[in-house]
């Protein structure tokens, strides 16, 4: 298996990733673990695709998700199956809303808590950003794809993955 799942903050990224390592074993990398450093400083583009394409040579099976085209674009490639996850603001807002709390980016639900707004917001922003987190962006990457790709734009399309 050798899969990326990409699409706007709250799309389901990585529900579905966690989903498809329950029915086969893979390597999961989540882009914001290789594309920050100290919290919210994006790391220079070149250490974010050198840590990605090391965690690709290293792993038979992988996943690779995210919502970072600029970082994606270098594996697009090497994919046997790419995973757009679109299903509108409005799902991703009330995914965010449900999220539990995520240990591995905060120190506390409260702290996680704090940020909904401006992430929130960022959501609210995804069809008119015109950066590598945008829906132009994600659109023209899966577009460039040649290979097995899917769209989804309801959660019960790929809840059935």
């Amino acid at each position: 298996m050798k899969v990326i799942i990409f699409g706007n903050a709250g799309s389901g990224k990585s529900t579905l990733a966690r989903k498809l390592i329950g029915k086969e074993a893979a390597a999961l990398l989540s882009l914001d673990k290789v594309a920050f450093q100290s919290g919210t400083e994006r790391r220079p583009l070149q250490d974010s695709i050198m840590d990605m394409q090391d965690f690709i040579s290293d792993n038979e099976s992988w996943i690779i998700e995210g919502c970072y085209s600029d970082i994606l674009e270098s594996a697009v490639n090497l994919c046997e199956e790419l995973y757009f996850l679109n299903p509108g603001i409005e799902a991703c807002i009330a995914h965010c809303r449900s999220r539990p709390w995520e240990p591995e980016k905060f120190s506390s639900p409260e702290e996680q808590h704090k940020h909904l707004d401006n992430l929130i917001d960022w959501i609210v922003s995804y069809k008119t950003r015109s950066d590598e987190y945008g829906l132009d962006r994600h659109r023209a990457l899966f577009e460039s794809f040649r290979g097995r790709k899917y769209e989804f734009k309801d959660p019960r399309e790929y809840e059935s993955v």
